[in-house]
């Protein structure tokens, strides 16, 4: 088949508007006629040129991973155009990622930008059991068989070939390479290992405009921290500048303007078109970096063909000369070039290279949009569930030796559950303290977390006990941190991060919606990034604060798929919640963020000062809190059941005292302890026997978990049920006493449990 199909890319007349057909042609119009005569003969295991690393071996092999990467562009858009694939989003142009393919390892992470195709190609090639073509038509068909996704998303992504699958790709995968170069060398310093060898290479591409975007300042920032106080971070940077952001332009010389210069960033530059300049450069830049172990940036100049995707119409906002100018640079024209000038090919074998190749993506294609699709609901959110609940369970409750446990404690005698009762916070420390003995690989990071011990002094000690920085301060930046911990997990660590004050979260939010916890679901389970999130939360703090220390909305995390969300109230709950979550993550690949209530940090008391009936004994190593499991007070069959979490538990408590007193009837508190999922099964069946219900939501009144509670009720214990809600208000929270006016009250929740009791009857 010597061209792309008709129907596929061009109509009768539609030549000029086509750029696909134009791009195809040109390279065929350059084939037509004789070769000229070959300058020398050719030797392919030559060098090209003196200097060059390129020999015709090698550029014979990086043309047909070029061709490979082109015509799957071609099919894109004309399996588009037969509804058989649904992604256009092309490589043409950025073909000399090629080079970077075939220089670097197989065990050299990537994390890559869309336009990869040639580097898929040429990665694919080195293990004999990947088709990478085939393996990329079964993607754009959105086929169940493709073998990365397993049909959710066209990504570029190989578990063999350590190519981590990336859906945004604007830049925020950037942040994580930087944590994965990071915790690469500190596996090392652990003595761990990870799974991929000490010496590998971080590999992270993306395009000029993506530079710009400010979780890739972040990243640059974070490598180039690490660099000056001259600490490892293997991770090439790899700029594919083709000058446009979809269709907003690149000022010409910014890219080198930013980054040539910048201290803590080895800078290389090169064309990305010119096939032995950029093999030459590629290999110059990956080899230092591997051997210098620092962060380094390639700038490659490249043209982008075909427009941003398929239905990008470049003459919007770019004059024909310029679209015909950059169609003149295509890459496959510069090695086709550079094959006849060796004497490799002459121009019927090139010709029949390319329609060979083409041929070939064709029948994949045709294969590809046969195979079957994912039908199901439960199928398409599969790598969302965790698999074995039984397996989480075990682990949580394992123990490890006692020896190493009264080293890390400082002798039997202080073994924390030989201790007095003591409250939330210090609660946390000793089951951070116990699960760093338990898993070596456990890492704890943030700002202020090392010597400090945290601004509430969670973590205090931590650091001093836990040597080969293992629990360690990170720069000021949320989207770091989180990226951090995501490059852990990809090393084989067990990171938990901590966000110091819940409103910072929002700061580098996408880093868990669109990177972290998307990565099972686009992987299909095959890659994973867990790790248990702690953040200082919710209201309540009295004397201090303000909005940013006293934050009561977790809306934004709690529609995130397959995150889970703990939220402890009491000590005793914390440690054996805590030992839970590590559970997850570890056997499940799950993402946990912990909340952990600031105001009940210190809170010793329920009902009266100095009662201390808010201090609890620390549960011996193998007692756990059960995944999901909430905490009932009172009579199961009481007369009125109150719903809470975090602070609204012990201002529960102590309304549900002041109701009986006042009414004489029965109030049971349930405290949910796990916020997502929540138990759907144990809440409603705690309701209907209860007859009565109460929510009680700290948070906002839109959009709190009070809103799911209520929708929850209605659809397990009916509509009938009596219920009611009491939130806080939609409000920020101000300063001083003001904030009690937006925040909810003891008195609100006795004044509604008390109407509840005595207007609604019983079901």
């Amino acid at each position: 088949m010597s061209a792309p199909s008709e129907a596929g890319l061009a109509r009768p007349g539609a030549r000029a508007i086509n750029r696909a057909e134009i791009v195809h042609r040109n390279f065929l119009d350059f084939l037509a006629g004789e070769s000229p005569p070959a300058p020398r003969a050719p030797d392919p295991a030559e060098p090209l040129h003196a200097g060059s690393a390129l020999t015709g071996t090698a550029l014979l092999d990086y043309f047909r991973f070029q061709i490979q990467s082109r015509q799957l562009d071609l099919v894109a858009r004309e399996m588009r155009a037969r509804n058989e694939g649904f992604y256009t989003i092309g490589s043409s142009g950025h073909e000399g990622n090629a080079a970077l393919g075939m220089l670097s390892r197989p065990d050299d992470p990537a994390f890559l930008h869309y336009r990869s195709g040639a580097f898929m190609m040429a990665r694919g090639a080195l293990d004999a059991s990947v088709d990478p073509v085939y393996d990329a038509a079964l993607s754009l068909a959105a086929s169940a068989e493709d073998p990365i996704s397993g049909g959710r998303h066209k990504v570029w992504g190989n578990r063999s070939l350590w190519v981590l699958p990336q859906t945004s790709t604007i830049a925020s995968h950037l942040p994580k390479a930087v944590g994965a170069a990071i915790a690469l060398e500190q596996t090392r310093r652990l003595g761990l290992t990870p799974p991929v060898p000490h010496d590998a290479v971080i590999i992270c591409t993306f395009g000029d405009a993506s530079a710009n975007h400010s979780a890739a300042a972040g990243a640059f920032n974070a490598a180039q921290w690490t660099a000056f106080q001259r600490l490892p971070a293997p991770i090439l940077f790899v700029c594919e500048d083709n000058g446009l952001g979809i269709s907003v332009r690149t000022p010409e010389g910014w890219i080198e303007a930013g980054f040539s210069g910048r201290p803590g960033l080895d800078y290389f530059a090169g064309s990305g078109i010119d096939p032995v300049e950029c093999f030459d450069v590629t290999r110059d830049a990956l080899d230092h970096c591997r051997r210098s172990r620092r962060p380094t940036f390639l700038h490659l100049k490249v043209r982008r063909l075909l427009g941003h995707a398929g239905t990008d119409v470049e003459t919007e906002y770019m004059s024909l000369a310029e679209v015909e100018n950059n169609e003149a640079r295509d890459p496959l024209l510069a090695s086709a070039r550079t094959v006849l000038a060796a004497g490799l090919l002459d121009k019927a074998g090139i010709r029949e290279l390319y329609e060979r190749i083409g041929a070939d993506v064709r029948r994949a294609a045709a294969r590809a949009a046969a195979r079957p699709k994912l039908t199901t609901r439960e199928a398409v959110m599969a790598p969302l569930e965790i698999r074995d609940p039984g397996a989480v369970h075990a682990e949580a409750g394992r123990t490890v030796d006692a020896t190493a446990r009264i080293a890390a404690f400082g002798g039997e005698n202080r073994l924390p559950e030989k201790t007095a009762p003591r409250h939330l916070s210090l609660q946390i420390n000793r089951a951070l303290r116990d699960l760093m003995v338990k898993y070596p690989e456990m890492t704890v990071f943030g700002e202020d977390v090392a010597q400090k011990g945290g601004v509430y002094t969670v973590t205090s000690g931590l650091a001093a006990a836990f040597r080969g920085n293992r629990v360690f301060n990170t720069l000021l930046d949320e989207t770091t941190i989180l990226g951090m911990a995501q490059g852990h997990a990809a090393m084989g660590l067990l990171p938990f991060p901590e966000i110091q004050y819940l409103a910072y979260f929002h700061n580098a939010c996408d880093q868990i919606r669109g990177e972290a916890a998307s990565l099972q679901f686009f992987s299909d389970g095959q890659f994973a990034s867990p790790m248990v999130m702690r953040i200082a939360s919710l209201g309540y703090q009295k004397g201090f604060g303000g909005h940013f220390h006293n934050d009561n909305s977790f809306t934004a995390l709690r529609d995130i798929p397959g995150l889970v969300i703990a939220c402890p109230s009491r000590g005793d709950d914390a440690a054996g919640m805590l030992r839970t979550c590590a559970a997850l993550a570890r056997t499940q690949g799950k993402i946990v963020a912990f909340l952990e209530p600031i105001a009940l940090y210190m809170a010793k008391d329920l009902h009266a000062p100095k009662d201390g009936e808010w201090l609890f004994p620390y549960p011996e190593p193998g007692i756990y809190v059960p995944f999901g499991s909430p905490r009932r007070y009172g009579d199961a069959d009481a007369d009125l059941l109150i719903v809470s979490f975090g602070n609204g538990v012990p201002m529960s408590l102590r309304a549900a005292r002041r109701v009986g007193d006042d009414t004489g009837a029965r109030v049971s508190v349930l405290d949910l302890r796990w916020l997502k999922p929540l138990n759907r099964a144990r809440i409603a069946e705690a309701a209907r026997r209860a007859g009565r219900v109460l929510v009680v939501d700290e948070g906002r009144r839109t959009g709190g978990l009070a809103e799911e509670l209520i929708t929850l009720l209605d659809e397990e214990a009916g509509p009938a049920l009596p219920k009611a809600r009491i939130t806080g208000a939609d409000s920020y929270i101000p300063l001083a006493e003001a904030a009690n006016l937006v925040l909810l009250s003891e008195d609100e929740i006795v004044t509604e449990a008390t109407r509840l009791i005595e207007e609604a009857p019983r079901r």
